[in-house]
């Protein structure tokens, strides 16, 4: 089954801020939009990001006026430091762009933002424009499937096409996307695939696999030990 990929689920309509935009311009743009971060473009193309945090240190620092910090000071605090000076997007902004191609899955992009750390990956073509923005929020939106949406799915698409299981034969229930599985199929094998293939179904909250098997597939035949 086709995970979704970061083109169907990102922003495609991202605010935008200029290397030459003004600190209070920026200010604005998180303002009046309602967001925590815009991109940085250079020539039309990202070259930064500038977020709350990058525009604190005018604030934490009084613009520069309190003494930097000492020589023991790591690099964070000497760069937000830095910050405190700055005037525009140039000066404040972070660098590089956390960027994801748009052809990325919806699960390993999902990766890219825990390991990261940030609230949004910003969306590139293979010619580095940008084409879009992917925050957390847009990858939740896949636990708002409806129930029998994910019903069907999983009795049509898993059971039906990919295990070549009647869909008759399995009774799918589907409350708050918990899955719910009961029946019987032939081998212990499908009985595992088919969990961890409706565990992998975006939408899918947990799954309660209560299936049964004919015949267990699995088993190691009880190896004896000789002892001499």
């Amino acid at each position: 089954m086709r995970e979704p990929t970061v083109a169907s689920l990102m922003t495609r309509e991202v605010i935008t801020a200029d290397v030459g935009s003004s600190f209070k311009e920026l200010v604005q743009l998180l303002e009046e939009n309602r967001i925590s971060a815009v991109p940085v473009l250079d020539g039309g193309y990202p070259v930064g990001v500038v977020s709350e945090a990058d525009l604190m240190p005018k604030e934490e620092f009084r613009g520069g006026t309190e003494d930097a910090p000492g020589m023991f000071a790591g690099r964070p605090a000497k760069h937000r430091w830095e910050q405190a000076s700055g005037v525009t997007a140039r000066d404040v902004m972070t660098s590089p762009v956390r960027s994801v191609a748009p052809g990325l899955s919806a699960s390993a992009a999902a990766r890219e933002l825990a390991a990261a750390g940030v609230r949004r990956l910003f969306v590139m073509d293979s010619d580095g424009a940008l084409v879009g923005v992917l925050s957390r929020r847009d990858l939740l939106k896949l636990f708002l499937r409806e129930d029998d949406e994910l019903r069907t799915a999983i009795r049509d698409e898993i059971f039906g096409r990919v295990l070549w299981v009647d869909p008759s034969t399995v009774d799918v229930e589907v409350t708050g996307g918990v899955v719910t599985l009961e029946g019987q199929l032939e081998r212990q094998s499908e009985v595992e695939i088919a969990e961890h293939l409706v565990r992998a179904l975006p939408g899918v909250v947990d799954v309660h696999n209560q299936l049964r098997c004919g015949w267990n597939d699995t088993a190691h035949p009880r190896q004896t030990e000789i002892f001499g």
